[in-house]
């Protein structure tokens, strides 16, 4: 079937709205490793998709996906080892704070019950988050994102200006006193829920902010950022959801930015495919949320999550994959940062490990943001078979986030697709 003729078909029993990726959607029949083909055997290089960590089709998961299913597969009102073995490994892979695991089917559900929980354990109500965030989908989760500067007066979810670099808030400011005017942005918020009875909560950001084009964070930011969070009797979640599982080159985002969180969310990676998800932290933490919601989820804290979760993390260790996105990364970012001044729509390229961005922007002497042309090049990249997507505040940031088996040898053909690529847009 071509693929006009699914996607008609798609709008009928989805209902038209659902969203696909570039101009022309593609239709993926097949994934192996890092790489995706269509129905007519093309290969497209995944340059993109977060959820399967360890490759698409990885055997090893699939494997133990097969024998957990095949052998027994519950709700979690049942004893069984597997899940309690695997909520143990999960919290030993954080410091000695994190010590329980709540585990759910998205991000989204993660993240709520991250938030009940903070409001739980303070007794207040306001959530702080960055002005061009996103964390979720549902109706609580979805309040965060991207609300703006200008809606931060009032309700119990509130935005800071995200930390960066490149725009600052206050031009011409030295690193340490752009931290500060940060910082002061958020005693500011704070203040404001105490003043107005709301109550302060907790804090929330991706530990990488991922959302926000992953911009370069003035020194010190979020460390100091915690403390004062603390001091004011509330909370730091660390959404790592895209920064966890070795995404950075090393295990979680937050030892990346150099802070310790109060409750950690994770996602995606978790389960290769397999719907996973967790909230992981103080045994207090959680049995404060526990007694007072009986929270439950059917398809949550099974054997056959806790048979996939596990198999993840052997290929992660088996495979040394943090040591590969390490070296690949930074191969990957140094080429590209090369290319800066090569081509003239390239305004800035940053990230962490296997998690870069390429800023677009416009070639007049303000160098704007340029959404447009950032789609422009993800379309014609998609052209050459490989698969990105554009990000960022501006939505200006070429968003390139493999799976975690990506070698130095697919960087180095996506290389040559990419000059191709920004020779036609550049002229």
């Amino acid at each position: 079937m071509d693929s006009t003729t699914l996607a008609a078909r798609r709008d009928r029993a989805l209902g038209a709205g659902a969203p696909l990726f570039y101009n022309t959607p593609l239709h993926i029949v097949r994934g192996q490793g890092v790489e995706l083909f269509d129905p007519e055997g093309r290969r497209y290089v995944d340059m993109y998709n977060n959820v399967p960590c360890v490759g698409h089709a990885n055997p090893h998961v699939a494997e133990a996906m097969a024998r957990q299913q095949s052998t027994l597969n519950v709700h979690s009102r049942y004893l069984h080892e597997g899940i309690v073995s695997f909520a143990e490994r999960l919290a030993a892979l954080h410091g000695r704070e994190i010590e329980s695991v709540i585990f759910s089917c998205s991000g989204t559900e993660a993240n709520e019950v991250a938030l009940r929980m903070a409001r739980m354990a303070t007794g207040k109500a306001g959530i702080v988050c960055t002005n061009a965030t996103y964390h979720g989908n549902s109706e609580a989760v979805g309040k965060m994102t991207r609300i703006g500067n200008g809606q931060n007066s009032a309700g119990d979810v509130r935005a800071i200006p995200f930390p960066e670099m490149l725009r600052p808030l206050i031009s011409g400011a030295t690193e340490d006193e752009l931290c500060e005017a940060y910082l002061d942005r958020l005693r500011q918020v704070i203040r404001s829920f105490e003043e107005d009875g709301t109550g302060f909560a907790g804090l929330i950001v991706c530990s990488i902010f991922a959302n926000e084009g992953l911009p370069d964070v003035p020194r010190g930011f979020m460390a100091r950022a915690a403390e004062i969070v603390r001091e004011a009797g509330g909370l730091v979640i660390a959404d790592e959801v895209q920064a966890g599982y070795c995404r950075s080159g090393v295990w979680w985002g937050y030892d990346v930015l150099g802070f310790r969180p109060d409750i950690v969310v994770t996602g995606k990676p978790m389960g290769n495919g397999l719907p996973l998800a967790a909230t992981a932290a103080s045994r207090r933490l959680v049995e404060t949320f526990r007694s007072a919601t009986r929270y439950f989820n059917t398809f949550a804290s099974s054997p056959l999550q806790a048979a996939v979760g596990m198999a993840v993390i052997d290929v992660i260790e088996r495979d040394g994959l943090a040591a590969n996105v390490a070296t690949v990364g930074a191969f990957l970012k140094a080429a590209l940062a090369e290319r800066q001044g090569r081509f003239a729509s390239i305004l800035d390229v940053r990230g962490h490990g296997l998690f870069i961005g390429v800023e677009i922007a416009k070639g007049d002497a303000a160098r704007e943001p340029d959404a447009d042309k950032a789609v422009d090049i993800i379309n014609r990249l998609k052209d050459r078979g490989f698969l990105t997507s554009n990000a960022g505040a501006y939505r200006n940031v070429v968003k390139i986030r493999p799976p975690l088996v990506f070698q130095k040898s697919h960087a180095e053909e996506f290389l040559v697709a990419f000059d191709s690529t920004m020779a036609e847009v550049d002229g």
